[in-house]
């Protein structure tokens, strides 16, 4: 009998605290065929994406959150959450399979969620990414290139803050991010910049090799973007 790449988890919910039922997709069936640039992970099997189920949404309350959020509220922050999701929020469950448009949804119920809590900017900005990675799926780049602009502006909040602090996140990481999603906007400016800064923090403290190449590779990108366009002129 074939095992369902599929499985049920118990989650209480941040907000309300109440318990509901959503799906995790099995480590052993994600298998990562390439990411792109931006770490958007390819899937070898089309039929199972891992991105759909990160977001637990609470049928009861409406509130949606990942495994990174906090358990802190800040005072006043479920009151408003209470008046801005709770009161508007039409009880339905996001248990079983997901479909792609579900899956966005849950993002963006997971992004209003937080900017509502005031979770920190690196994690906002993973949530908005992600969002336009599952809209690139779909072909549809007005819409990726709209969230990938929110993501950008988030990892440069956080990078501002330096709120990426303790997570998995890391200096060379987030400048990266920064420049490879400014890249994607056409923002060449900041793009320059941030690659700039990667290739810098290996001659500072060694870099990271990996994301210092990529950046090499994508700066070049970047200058032969800038020459198309001057020659444009």
């Amino acid at each position: 009998m074939e095992i369902s790449p599929y499985y049920e988890k118990k989650v209480d919910c941040l907000c309300c605290k109440k318990t509901f039922p959503t799906y995790k997709v099995r480590s052993k069936s994600i298998k990562v065929d390439h990411t792109d640039t931006d770490f958007c992970p390819i899937y070898s099997d089309s039929n199972v994406n891992a991105l759909f189920y990160n977001i637990f949404v609470c049928e009861h309350c409406g509130f949606s959150f990942t495994e990174d959020f906090s358990k802190y509220f800040a005072p006043g922050t479920r009151e408003v959450i209470e008046e801005q999701i709770t009161k508007k929020w039409v009880p339905r469950s996001f248990n079983g399979e997901r479909t792609i448009d579900q899956a966005i949804e849950s993002y963006k119920l997971a992004f209003v969620s937080g900017m509502l809590k005031k979770e920190k900017a690196v994690s906002l900005a993973g949530l908005a990414l992600r969002i336009g990675w599952l809209y690139r799926s779909l072909k549809n780049e007005e819409q990726e290139n709209r969230f990938i602009k929110i993501a950008r502006d988030q990892y440069i909040e956080s990078f501002s803050t330096e709120d990426y602090k303790g997570t998995q996140m890391s200096d060379t990481r987030i400048m990266y991010m920064i420049a490879e999603l400014s890249r994607r906007i056409g923002d060449l400016d900041d793009a320059t910049r941030f690659f700039s800064k990667v290739i810098e923090s290996q001659r500072i403290d060694g870099g990271e090799a990996k994301l210092v190449d990529l950046a090499k590779e994508q700066w070049q990108l970047v200058r032969e973007q800038r020459e198309k366009e001057r020659s444009a002129i």
